[in-house]
This record gives structure tokens, C-alpha cells and sequence, in this order.
């Protein structure tokens, strides 16, 4: 990377897109590019900023039908190079800084720009994707309007059959 830093285009390739629908469980991503720019700070700071745009087909979390999200999301993130990861003395694990300004780590010298964008698609992507005027209702007609399931449609419970001997006279006692 010069010092005055580096802009990529990335464009990802039907393999690569492939790849990613089996990395992040779409059904489809007919489309996807970047946009990034790397910047180098004074202090050892690496700024990424850039832009996503794309395509994404997942499947609806009440119906499975396919629902599309266009993407046109911006990201900027900031590594510091040289941070010590700081560690619990007691169990071991890796403490995370509670600032939300606080730079990121970057262990070594190596950027991986690819897998940077990788990760801002699964931000990107909604977790709960619904067909747009879905209900549940809609899609468990037996529910009524509370929500609940009506009395005679209740699954028997699992220690109702325990539930009935404890009702039960004991003989010989």
C-alpha cells in the first residue's frame, strides 16, 4: 500500500458469490461489488472505508419464500496496528474494549480487504428477512388473535400423563 493508501473496485465473480451463499446460508446473490479505499494514519492507524452494492435472495423466516434485499450499504472501520490484545488473567479470554470508537486490532501486516467485505455483506444482510405484508397469522391460521393455540388444538405436555397419576387414589395406601 502507498502512503497515500490504496482504492480496489471489487466485483466478485459467480464462484465467489457462490461461495459466499454457502458461507452465509442465501438462497441467491445474483449481484454483488465494493467499492474500498485503505488510508494510512499517522499512529498506526489503517482506515477501510467503502460501499456495498448488490443483490441478496434469502428465505422468508415464516413462509421460506424467496425474499430479495437490494444492498447499498457504506462501512468504515479502523485498525491500529500494534495493539496488544489484552487478556482476563483469570480465564484466559480476549477482552473487548467497551469504547465504540476503539480501533480494531490488526495482528501483523497483512490486510485481507476480501474477507473485510465478506463480513460487511453478513452485516448488511437482514437476519429476519419476512415477504413484505407477511403475518404469522397468515402463515399458522390455527393461532387466534392472542396468539395462543385454542384449548382443543394444545399439544398434550410431555408429564401430562404424570400429571394424571398424581390425581390418581393410591391403592393399598
Amino acid at each position: 500500500m502507498s502512503p497515500a493508501g490504496a482504492a480496489l473496485e471489487i466485483v466478485a465473480s459467480d464462484s465467489e458469490r457462490a461461495a459466499l451463499v454457502r458461507r452465509f446460508g442465501f438462497l441467491e446473490l445474483p449481484a454483488f461489488a465494493a467499492r474500498v479505499t485503505v488510508d494510512r494514519r499517522p499512529g498506526g492507524q489503517i482506515v477501510v472505508e467503502g460501499r456495498l452494492r448488490g443483490k441478496i435472495v434469502q428465505a422468508c423466516i415464516l413462509s421460506l419464500d424467496p425474499v430479495t434485499q437490494e444492498l447499498d450499504e457504506a462501512f468504515h472501520i479502523v485498525f491500529k496496528q500494534g495493539l496488544a490484545e489484552e487478556r482476563d488473567p483469570e480465564s484466559g479470554e480476549a477482552l473487548v474494549s467497551a469504547q465504540a470508537d476503539a480501533p480494531e486490532p490488526l495482528p501483523g501486516n497483512l490486510l485481507d480487504v476480501g474477507e473485510i467485505v465478506a463480513e460487511q455483506l453478513s452485516l448488511a444482510a437482514d437476519p429476519y428477512p419476512r415477504k413484505p405484508g407477511l403475518k404469522l397469522e397468515d402463515v399458522m391460521p390455527k393461532l387466534r388473535a392472542t396468539g395462543r393455540p385454542n384449548r382443543a388444538e394444545q399439544r398434550r405436555h410431555p408429564f401430562a400423563g404424570l400429571a394424571a397419576l398424581r390425581d390418581k387414589p393410591r391403592r393399598g395406601r
